[in-house]
């Protein structure tokens, strides 16, 4: 007797072909090359990982009055997502497995010893991820700066292979447009990913019961779950939550 299953996924239906101009009137436009390319790994990434994502909220009320104190003395600004960085660099020191890639064959973590974190980046023509390097050798100022520039580089001329290579860690940052949360997808070969979006003020039970207004931001953590596990993932966010909420050794 045969019991040889099919492959994985052979016994779906095809998927629907459909003349949409039946319905109401179409237009067809060309998808931009890079976001084909960029189609065709995040589909990669979504079906080759075990995505799993950790919730969580951070009090950045100290946080945004000093990062507007040292962007007036710095005399450049200092943005969230550069501190945010900073306090992923320190995650990644304390819990080494999120700062990895995974060799598969050879059944082994491949653990970095540097700190260099990947930043989304929405263009005109599709996302790209520039990396910033050693972000746990350069102060928040020099990370958004070097931010700005991949920035504005990625939407004029677009970046070199070299400039998106060699991450550890990415952040996807929606904080400027909105929203509550959402499962950003992991970019390979790493093995997490932090997704922030925007900052309310939110009324805490403060002392004596009284309610204080704390500007609280939410994080999604994507995270491969071949590599960590809940506990795992939940004490990452918790290192970052604890960084973000005493900041100041996030800004030198």
């Amino acid at each position: 007797m045969n019991s040889a299953r099919p492959p994985f996924g052979a016994d779906l239906p095809p998927w629907p072909d459909l003349d949409f101009s039946a319905f109401g009137s179409t237009e067809r436009v060309a998808l931009p090359r890079l976001q084909k390319l960029g189609g065709a790994f995040l589909t990669r990434n979504w079906l080759g990982i075990p995505h799993v994502t950790h919730q969580d909220e951070a009090d950045i009320t100290e946080l945004e009055a000093l990062r507007q104190s040292a962007s007036a003395d710095a005399g450049r600004k200092v943005t969230p997502l550069a501190i945010i960085m900073k306090a992923a660099v320190a995650a990644l020191k304390a819990h080494p497995k999120a700062n990895a890639s995974l060799d598969v064959a050879a059944g082994q973590m491949i653990l970095k010893k540097y700190y260099h974190l990947g930043v989304a980046i929405d263009t005109p023509n599709g996302l790209l991820v520039g990396v910033v390097r050693d972000c746990d050798r350069k102060s928040a100022p020099q990370v958004a700066e070097e931010v700005a520039a991949l920035s504005a580089k990625a939407r004029d001329k677009g970046l070199s292979l070299a400039e998106m290579s060699g991450g550890c860690f990415t952040i996807s940052s929606l904080g400027s447009i909105g929203g509550t949360g959402f499962t950003p997808i992991i970019n390979a070969p790493e093995v997490a990913i932090l997704g922030v979006t925007k900052s309310q003020w939110k009324p805490t039970r403060g002392e004596g019961g009284a309610v204080e207004w704390r500007l609280m931001v939410p994080l999604s953590l994507s995270y491969d779950h071949r590599v960590l596990n809940g506990a795992d993932a939940a004490r990452f966010m918790r290192t970052i939550v604890e960084s973000l909420a005493a900041p100041t050794s996030l800004l030198g």
